[in-house]
């Protein structure tokens, strides 16, 4: 099985017509994704080359009438990626997964109570998307050739650490059931403890995989779910050791004031709660691969 992305997932991409748009989803549909749309304002009727035989549509909702989309993947600059997460979500889409990076905090604001009031699960913003190797399903810009199908749950805030791991935990022949990138920014969707709840629920992850990053306190409240909630076992790395007090580093949500948020008291939280903590990203793939049942 697998999380939040299966087979049946039917894909509508945001900003399609666009230069990345166009290239990662040819890359997404190289990997077997269904990509059943694109929508962009104004370009009904479009076609984008190497994806001649997708139809673009002007809006969310005429994408989801004529092509029974059930899923978002949004490529929108972002002054305007806002407005595409609350047109997917007034659509019903199931999962929204949004890569726009730098969308204003006020306008996150804005949109994530009526996502939350929706029933949609946005992955992101700010992420490389979802990518589950075992039902052929890639969304958003992960590589895919690093992963294989298998027992472990990856979730992370940070994405090129996140290929890492999967490359690791591929070479020692721990595949992949779900890799999930929740993102950067202050203001996300789904969270360490959303996903972890839906991997301890999934009876083919046998083992996750945490990756964060200081700033912030989502790695404490992971660490405290874990304790409470999860009976499988759980291995971590968190980036950012030798990053300076009060400067940010790479993600808007990565900055540490004082002791809050530093990588030793986010290490400390996991540690206490049981997780394996690895001192670099392929320590913690070896360690969770040794522990699978």
């Amino acid at each position: 099985m697998s999380i939040l992305l299966d087979a049946s997932a039917r894909v509508l991409v945001q900003g399609m017509t666009g230069g990345q748009g166009s290239y990662h989803t040819r890359l997404m549909r190289e990997a077997g994704t269904a990509i059943v749309a694109g929508v962009t304002p104004g370009r009904a009727g479009a076609q984008v080359e190497g994806l001649d035989d997708v139809p673009v549509f002007d809006t969310v909702a005429d994408a989801v009438r004529a092509a029974d989309a059930n899923a978002a993947c949004i490529f929108v600059p972002a002054p305007f990626a806002a407005d595409a997460i609350l047109e997917d979500a007034a659509a019903g889409l199931d999962v929204i997964v949004c890569l726009t990076e730098g969308i204003p905090i006020l306008d996150m604001l804005r949109v994530m109570p009526r996502v939350r009031a929706s029933g949609s699960r946005l992955i992101g913003p700010n992420c490389p998307g979802v990518t589950t190797p075992g039902d052929r399903v890639k969304v958003g810009v992960m590589p895919w050739n690093v992963h294989t199908p298998g027992p472990v749950g990856v979730v992370s805030r940070s994405g090129t650490l996140t290929y890492e791991v999967v490359q690791h935990l591929t070479n020692l022949g721990a595949g992949q059931s779900t890799t999930v990138g929740i993102g950067g920014d202050p203001i996300i969707g789904e969270r360490f403890t959303d996903v972890l709840a839906l991997f301890e629920a999934d009876p083919d992850t046998r083992g996750v995989v945490l990756l964060g990053e200081i700033g912030g306190d989502d790695e404490e409240r992971a660490a405290a779910y874990i304790q409470q909630r999860m009976t499988k076992p759980v291995s971590a790395f968190i980036a950012g050791k030798t990053a300076p007090p009060e400067r940010r580093m790479g993600h808007a949500g990565a900055i540490v004031s004082g002791a809050s948020g530093s990588a030793p008291a986010k290490e400390a939280a996991l540690r206490s709660a049981g997780v394996m903590v690895g001192e670099t990203p392929e320590h913690a793939a070896r360690l969770l691969a040794a522990r699978l049942p």
